[in-house]
């Protein structure tokens, strides 16, 4: 799992290469999976403790290949795009096979979507039908969809059609047991999966027709500005990358990974889900959105072994009133990632959860979405303070923004991603895939970042967060380290305001641990003498969260534009 280093020979540019020993896979989901269920059909494969079910390997294999006969009797064909709008149940992780094993092109749409988004990404790829949760909390999907089609009350399942959705001709609703009322023109889950035929032999006639490099999932990148880009992945993309992250975890058939990241993301269908399926090992759900106590309860009663979740899920399992009433000693590996991760919570859930042997994930939807990941024996200074090495198959650089060159070890400068990872492209939009990915196949990340001699890549920032007041660059990250450094400091985060005098200024927004009390003097008695003046935050406001996106990314975009609008600043005028 390590780079190809030597200790003796370190780095002097940042440029490192993947080790290449293991081969890349070159099947198709499907076949693949097949291979694994052949191998230990009986083995426990999906627990979804929410809906109190669980399935052998034999058993989803049999119930995947049922829903993807039953998707054939809705005339979809290899290629065609189907959406899938859920939080995480058994139905997806069905989805995600059987649209595998069809060459249909499952389309990940973000749960929190709502009218306006959802009837965007349908519309830009042509989505032909869609699988859809009732409703979950205050969000009625269906409701949404009825307001953008009313026309469906009158319409046959199967055979919808409406002004503002035209290519959409079917709608099914996941229903537990024929519980529910009918839904008019829609379709029950239920009804779609008893319809299939799991020894249809078109399932066996279809997969000899497919091909890794054929495109089979579309993920919508969320972008602070303008509509959200279709990243289109293909078998080859995502396999591997599920395949490589397991062997950085040790994943073995023994392994039971809980999982309350979201899987319409990378996060959770591929570092999740393919990382399972491509070691044997056991999907464990522990509820259909996050909820830290049901996850401490499903690591205790599962056993689990392995634990996914962004910084802010283990900051919330940790400080959980009742976190010391469960016994985690079960676990061992998993995956902090989705934002940076502070290096004193790191050590928190090593300590106190367990998790010896957690690695560190870097990557974006772009590059399927891991380039660079610690593995379990990493050191653990390295483990804390960086995102591990590069991943196999793959190259990373360090460039610098402005002329592309790669920078010398040590220095800052944006980390872009070449190989098997890379995207197919955005969707439907050539012009902005030749934005982000270079004539000769690199991926420009837009991250900031360091690369040691060790081939160890940090992540700095982003180029658009950095901060530059006075003439002094400042990365936000660095200050965020400082101050979580705080014993009454549960979260934190950094942003710049804008400021006539040195151009910018920094602004921390501050969570206070449960119980504590702190002020603003205190923070900058807690900076005095520590760090440069330049970096103490002229700005510091105590909130309870902050924005963020379903998968746990802050949106600091949304934290400037609300302190702009409280302090009244405005944008610094360019020339």
């Amino acid at each position: 799992m390590s780079a190809d280093l030597s200790a003796s020979t370190p780095l002097t540019r940042s440029l490192a290469h993947g080790a290449t020993g293991v081969p890349l896979i070159e099947q198709p989901i499907g076949a693949f999976f097949d291979t694994v269920v052949a191998r230990q059909p009986e083995h426990e494969a999906l627990v979804s403790v929410h809906q109190r079910r669980r399935y052998s390997y034999r058993e989803l294999q049999r119930e995947a290949n049922r829903l993807a006969s039953a998707l054939l009797g809705l005339g979809l064909a290899p290629g065609e795009r189907i959406g899938i709008w859920s939080h995480n149940n058994a139905e997806w992780v069905l989805m995600q096979l059987a649209t595998a094993k069809l060459g249909l092109i499952l389309v990940n749409i973000n749960p929190a979507y709502r009218t306006a988004e959802v009837e965007y990404a349908l519309n830009k790829v042509n989505c032909k039908a869609l699988v859809s949760m009732a409703s979950f909390k205050t969000s009625d999907y269906l409701g949404m969809l009825r307001e953008l089609a009313p026309e469906w009350a009158h319409a046959q399942p199967g055979q919808l059609a409406s002004g503002r959705l035209p290519h959409l001709q079917t709608v099914v609703w996941i229903d537990e047991a024929g519980q529910g009322e009918e839904q008019a023109g829609m379709m029950r889950f239920s009804a779609l999966m008893a319809s299939g035929n799991p020894d249809a032999p078109r399932l066996a006639d279809i997969a000899a027709t497919l091909k890794a490099s054929d495109p089979i999932n579309i993920q919508f990148t969320s972008g602070t500005t303008g509509f959200p880009k279709g990243a289109t992945l293909t078998h080859r993309n995502i396999l591997n990358n599920g395949f490589f992250i397991g062997e950085a975890m040790k994943l073995t058939p023994a392994d039971r990974l809980c999982i309350p990241v979201p899987l319409y993301h990378c996060f959770g269908m591929v570092l999740g889900n393919l990382a399972c399926f491509t070691h044997g090992s056991t999907i464990v759900y522990p509820n259909d959105g996050f909820d830290a106590l049901t996850v401490l309860q499903t690591v205790q009663d599962e056993q689990c072994t392995g634990l996914h979740g962004v910084p802010t899920m283990f900051i919330a399992e940790l400080d959980h009133p009742r976190f010391a009433e469960f016994d985690l000693s079960t676990l061992r590996t998993g995956i902090m990632a989705g934002s940076p991760c502070p290096t004193e919570v790191m050590k928190r859930v090593m300590t106190d959860m367990h998790l010896s042997q957690i690695t560190i994930a870097y990557g974006m939807t772009e590059t399927s979405p891991v380039s660079c990941q610690s593995s379990i024996d990493t050191p653990l200074d390295k483990r804390v303070s960086t995102v591990g090495l590069v991943q196999p198959h793959l190259e990373v650089k360090i460039a610098n923004p402005d002329s592309g060159d790669i920078v010398a070890t040590g220095v800052s400068g944006e980390l872009c991603t070449r190989g098997y990872s890379v995207m197919h492209g955005y969707w439907g939009d050539p012009a902005r895939t030749q934005e982000a990915i270079d004539a000769e196949g690199w991926m420009h990340t837009g991250d900031l970042a360091t690369m040691d001699a060790e081939g160890y890549v940090n992540i700095v920032g982003r180029i658009k967060d950095m901060v530059i007041r006075g003439g002094e660059n400042i990365y936000p990250r660095e200050i965020e380290e400082f101050l979580y450094r705080h014993p009454k400091v549960q979260d934190v985060q950094v942003v710049g305001l804008p400021d006539k005098r040195y151009g910018e200024e920094l602004c921390a927004w501050i969570v206070i641990r449960p119980g504590e009390t702190l002020s603003e003097d205190d923070i900058r008695a807690f900076c005095k003498g520590q760090i440069a003046h330049y970096k103490v935050p002229r700005y510091i406001r105590f909130v309870s969260g902050f924005p963020m996106t379903v998968t746990g990314k802050i949106q600091k975009f949304k934290i400037r534009d609300e302190m702009k609008n409280q302090l009244g600043l405005e944008e610094a005028k360019t020339a």
